[in-house]
């Protein structure tokens, strides 16, 4: 199956395929950043030229994968469609994937700015909320989202995530120290045990 590697399922939803994708993707993920550049500017790290170049994107996607196969993250992107050539339309990275006493780890997301405000990534968030209960066996998924960034607070509050507080000058954004809300999901399995 296209896309599939060894380690993680395509998951998918009722509009959208999930998949963790190898560097024969490259050009659509370099599609996607371009496309994207402007409107994920202020929401990202700050980006040298080079990052917009097809041999980065597939040393992130092979970085990705061996992250992956290691079991410190779980990345699939999403698009319409099964097909080799439909764009990707956007990520959802569970990170920082930590075990033992912790079973927890740090969620991110982006998305076409085309297909903002359609659904997408609630619908495709919920299904890797499922599968990091369900596959990953997890307890907690943390978001950190700038308070400013109320279309992505939104998201997560639909999903029932809770807010456990400010982090000042959490993550360097786009050149600047930014501020971020905490926040948690926990798995509601685990209350069980």
């Amino acid at each position: 199956m296209i896309g599939r590697t060894e380690h993680t399922p395509t998951l998918r939803t009722k509009r959208l395929v999930l998949r963790t994708i190898d560097e024969t993707f490259a050009e659509q993920a370099l599609d996607f950043v371009l496309r994207n550049r402007d409107a994920l500017a202020e929401w990202e790290p700050a980006r040298n030229e080079e990052y917009y170049t097809l041999e980065v994107q597939k040393k992130f996607i092979l970085d990705d994968l061996q992250s992956v196969r290691n079991g410190q993250s779980a990345k699939f992107w999403f698009s319409e469609s099964e097909q080799q050539g439909a764009p990707l339309l956007g990520t959802i990275t569970m990170n920082n994937i930590v075990r033992g006493a912790f079973q927890s780890c740090h969620l991110g997301y982006r998305t076409d700015e085309a297909v903002r405000g359609k659904g997408y990534m609630t619908e495709a968030l919920a299904h890797m909320i499922h599968y990091a209960w369900n596959e990953l066996n997890l307890h907690r998924i943390e978001a950190n989202i700038m308070p400013r960034n109320g279309a992505s607070l939104k998201v997560v509050e639909r999903l029932g995530f809770k807010n456990e507080g400010l982090a000042r000058d959490y993550l360097r954004i786009h050149g600047k120290w930014e501020d971020h809300i905490h926040m948690v999901l926990l798995n509601p399995a685990w209350e069980e045990r």
